[in-house]
């Protein structure tokens, strides 16, 4: 599976770990030939290791409701839905109508796209009209990077007591520790780090799969 694959970890090692991890079935397999078409933006879509995890995740806090915002191709969507428990729903927020193109017809295939709604609007707007009430059992965050707090800013207050918060990319090739590169990706998820970090109705970890998964627990 072609995807996203830190620096610090030894590739024989992740050939390794994927292989003892559940394997992607024939629909995250055909979703990644048609990710693979996209050329070099493929490297946005998650590794088969970490779409078990977060099926895993979202079985075991039980959600009923989770958001996502960035969609992409759809398997991180994808692993989630099938996570849900009886009657859930995920609400997906992107703006490409391409790429979730190949989205509606991977969940389509799965038998998955009756619990998925795509908002295709600006995240923000979308999440901003969301109910100000902690009703959210899980969130994960995959969009543009310079956003990431704001949109996290919206989310975090929406989630329940032991609901769980996802944020993928906070590794960043390694780049969050190198000093010397500061574009404007690279310091939003330094920033968005040291905001988790530090947020007191937080537990939170940064788990080193694929370019970095930081885990949190609403308290």
């Amino acid at each position: 599976m072609t995807t996203r694959t830190g620096p610090w970890i030894d590739p024989n090692i992740v050939d390794y770990l994927r292989a003892h991890t559940t394997p992607p079935d024939e629909v995250i397999n055909w979703i990644t030939e048609q990710t693979v078409a996209l050329g070099k933006f493929s490297a946005m879509q998650i590794g088969s290791d970490q779409v078990a995890l977060m099926t895993l995740l979202t079985r075991l806090v039980g959600a009923k409701t989770a958001v996502e915002v960035g969609t992409f191709t759809g398997t991180s969507a994808l692993a989630i839905a099938r996570g849900l428990a009886e009657g859930g729903r995920l609400l997906c927020c992107d703006v490409s109508e391409e790429w979730t193109a190949i989205a509606r017809e991977g969940w389509r295939r799965a038998g998955v796209d009756d619990c998925i709604d795509l908002k295709i609007a600006p995240a923000l707007d979308t999440l901003r009209a969301l109910p100000n009430e902690p009703t959210i059992d899980l969130v994960f965050v995959d969009a543009d990077k310079p956003n990431y707090s704001a949109y996290l800013a919206e989310l975090i207050p929406r989630v329940r007591q032991g609901g769980l918060v996802l944020v993928d990319n906070t590794i960043w090739y390694g780049q969050v520790i190198n000093a010397a590169v500061n574009d404007p990706d690279t310091v939003a998820i330094r920033k968005v780090n040291d905001e988790l970090a530090a947020d007191a109705r937080l537990d939170s970890v940064i788990v080193p799969i694929g370019d970095g998964l930081t885990v949190c627990r609403k308290r």
